[in-house]
């Protein structure tokens, strides 16, 4: 049995769209971080945390970084396994290029070193990518970026494992920023129909 980091890239993106709905993707009510309803919801943790889920979104977001980049972060709960994920499979996939991990807080704590980042020692002008689990507004990530940048990081790319298509996209690319994610709420809709 081949390892999931030997499979293809399709072979990894058809599966994690698997799991992804099978484990994270629910219909229903349900009110969103960003304050919007929603017929539906993506609770990305059930994938992002699964060993397999894990695995795959490790290696499929570190082949869409670029390879300048040293780290990756993003803002917590949501991108807090997605940066370990990466992190790791960096190690195994490309041990020579490994990239850092770091989590960027909601807000600053209130005790010890006070910091808005933690993890990875970024110095001024590290190229760094933005992740973000599941993007609506944008915000979250946007957030994510705008500390980070005040720790004087390079924002390189800005990823997500879905884009809601909820003008997320559209406010990281009118700020001037790259973003990519790895599906669109379409994937979901089509196959769980």
């Amino acid at each position: 049995m081949t390892s999931p980091l030997e499979w293809t890239s399709t072979q990894q993106r058809i599966k994690l769209l698997e799991l992804m709905r099978t484990l994270a993707y629910r219909e229903g009510d349900f009110k969103l971080s960003s304050g919007q309803t929603s017929s539906y919801y993506i609770d990305s943790k059930k994938v992002t945390l699964h060993p397999l889920g894990a695995l795959l979104v490790g290696a499929l977001l570190l082949e869409r970084m670029p390879e300048s980049a040293i780290a990756i972060g993003g803002l917590t709960l949501g991108a807090d396994p997605i940066v370990t994920a990466v992190s790791v499979v960096s190690v195994l996939k490309r041990p020579e290029k490994s990239v850092g991990a770091f989590i960027v807080r909601k807000e600053i704590k209130k005790h010890g070193s006070q910091q808005w980042l933690e993890g990875f020692t970024l110095p001024a002008g590290s190229p760094v990518v933005i992740v973000d689990d599941v993007v609506t507004t944008g915000a979250s990530g946007l957030q994510a970026v705008e500390k980070a940048e005040e720790q004087g990081c390079q924002i390189l790319k800005i990823l997500s494992l879905v884009d809601r298509n909820q003008g997320g996209r559209e406010l990281y690319e009118k700020r001037g920023y790259i973003y990519e994610s790895l599906f669109v709420v379409d994937d979901f809709r089509t196959q769980a129909s």
